[in-house]
């Protein structure tokens, strides 16, 4: 055991645990990327490198994966150097087949705010790979970086804003706020026009089955660049609707067609399975982070745990052949269903939850008050020109969902019912909760493929700020409104939304936070590709706010 201590502690090199086989490991990685799913195959060993996760003061969660005949019972330890010459925690867990032979532990007993490096060691004395991972601050914090990422896509292409992000080695924690995989089959989406030549998945059908997701993780967790941002950092994940299917909620989703796929049920149960299984994450559905006196993160699941349907616009427009009738229709929805006082997103035990524990960490000190969940929360409506900006380029398909559009933000609705702007009660709700708490809110969410920053209000009050990183490799707007150019489609999203301060419609990349006490400041990082590997950025743009501000400096 070791004293517990607050003082900062330098990031390591990552290169310190070259040596330890990194490198050697990603040129592996990048073989079997440009194998053909079907003909891979992932031995028996230590298949997948390793992960942390949940960090918390004094622990944090490690994981690992070694494929033997059996249960097997590996050693782990902790220690300060990247040598072991000494552990400062240790003991052993079971890689096991009824987890597909993944292993996770958390490591207690550790002091707060510390860099540490850890590793397993197989019956046969063979290592996992080193991993380097740190502890949250207790008491007094100066600074604290988060680097944030969403939507990865392995067949679009290479995940090279995962390979900057280990390679700038200046955050402290990686959050990732889901469609960490994608469940389509091959040609699907991506097509097999769009799909990279050398990022092929398994297995090449949609997954349903247990055996599927278990493989289609694999297939991912085999990319030298997501091994790599496991390896250096711990990470706080969610899921969002692609680790089950397509626009999920508590009781469906849009991708799952129950007599040719089975109950949702079972299909649900799966994937919440399989991902706590692949991911250095605890079974809790939702859970909160302090770190020192700084901040407290609040990591939400919106997406499956209470969430009601999503609403449907083309449902309200069905049968409905002229202008008239459709801004009627949409009316009388803007008036009835849609203001359904109780409809929810977070499902009540949880936004109760969220409520108090935004009020608990503003009573204990906490300067900021961070939301890592899915889907944006800023208010978002179809620009009201577009259709006319567009002229007679557009596709007729194309064109009439752009007219819906046009009439519902005429309506007053949002372009989005798959985000907060499909649950106004609920976003209500912790709006109000955020207020009373007088939090400093800090919303981070991803999902939608693009760059957006946002002042957030209610009823004429400020509540906070929110940032919407880009994705890893899924496309944005430039995929499907390709005919406008990317800075004229970003302006006019900031043009029709007042609280939407800021628009990246066409690059791909992450985010990082850095969080003060005097301010938060988001620098997105925009990637040069993702056709090939490279950890050349194209550029970057910084978005920051004063605490107690509530409001952003663009």
């Amino acid at each position: 055991m070791i004293k517990p201590e607050t003082a900062a502690q330098p990031a390591p090199s990552p290169t310190a645990i070259t040596r330890r086989g990194i490198f050697a490991l990603a040129g592996a990685g990048a073989a079997m990327a440009a194998t053909p799913a079907s003909a891979r195959t992932f031995g028996k060993g230590f298949t997948h490198s390793v992960a942390s996760g949940e960090p918390q003061s004094s622990s944090v969660l490690l994981w690992t994966r070694y494929v033997a005949d059996a249960e097997t019972t590996l050693e782990w330890q902790v220690s300060e150097s990247a040598e072991f010459s000494g552990s400062v925690a240790a003991g052993q867990v079971k890689a096991s087949p009824d987890r597909d032979f993944c292993a996770k532990v958390t490591a207690g007993g550790l002091a707060a705010n510390r860099w540490y490096f850890y590793r397993f060691m197989a019956p046969d004395g063979t290592a996992s790979p080193v991993g380097r991972t740190r502890t949250l601050p207790a008491g007094p914090t100066h600074k604290f970086r988060l680097a944030v990422f969403s939507c990865a896509n392995f067949g679009f292409g290479y995940f090279n804003a995962y390979a900057h992000a280990a390679l700038a080695n200046d955050c402290d924690l990686a959050v990732h706020l889901g469609d960490y995989i994608y469940e389509y089959g091959g040609g699907t989406y991506p097509s097999a026009e769009q799909r990279h030549p050398d990022r092929m998945v398994a297995p090449e059908t949609e997954i349903v089955a247990l055996t599927d997701y278990r493989l289609r993780y694999a297939t991912y967790r085999a990319d030298p660049d997501l091994q790599r941002i496991h390896q250096v950092l711990p990470m706080v994940a969610v899921w969002d609707d692609h680790e089950s299917t397509n626009d999920s909620w508590k009781d469906g989703a849009q991708n799952h067609q129950s007599d040719t796929e089975g109950e949702w049920s079972v299909r649900k149960s799966i994937a919440k399975r399989v991902y706590r299984e692949w991911m250095p994450v605890s079974d809790e559905p939702y859970a909160a982070y302090d770190i020192g006196d700084l901040a407290t993160i609040f990591r939400l699941d919106t997406r499956l745990e209470g969430r009601d349907e999503q609403f449907s616009l083309t449902k309200v427009l069905e049968g409905k052949d002229n202008p008239q009738a459709m801004v009627a229709a949409l009316s009388a929805f803007r008036d009835g269903d849609y203001a359904d006082l109780q409809r929810q997103l977070l499902g009540a035990a949880q936004e109760q939850w969220l409520t108090s524990g935004l009020a608990e960490s503003r009573a204990r000190g906490a300067t900021w008050q961070v939301l890592a969940q899915q889907v944006l929360i800023g208010k978002v409506s179809s620009p009201r020109g577009l259709l006319q900006t567009l002229g007679d380029s557009v596709p007729e398909f194309a064109r009439a969902r752009l007219m819906a559009a046009a009439l519902a933000s005429e309506a007053g609705l949002p372009l989005n019912m798959d985000a907060w702007d499909g649950y106004p009660a609920a976003r209500n709700r912790v709006f109000k909760g955020a207020l009373e708490a007088d939090a400093n809110l800090l919303v981070l969410a991803g999902d939608t493929h693009n760059g957006w920053a946002f002042d957030l209000t209610h009823d004429g009050a400020q509540v906070g700020v929110e940032f919407g990183v880009s994705s890893v490799s899924s496309p944005g707007f430039e995929s499907y409104l390709a005919m406008v150019p990317p800075d004229q489609m970003a302006a006019l999203l900031v043009g029709a939304n007042d609280e939407l301060k800021w628009a990246d419609t066409a690059q791909r990349g992450y985010m990082t936070v850095e969080l003060t006490p005097e301010r938060a400041v988001t620098e997105f990082r925009f990637v040069a590709g993702i056709r090939q590997r490279s950890t050349q950025l194209a550029g970057t743009k910084r978005v920051s706010s004063e605490a107690g501000s509530k409001t952003l400096s663009v």
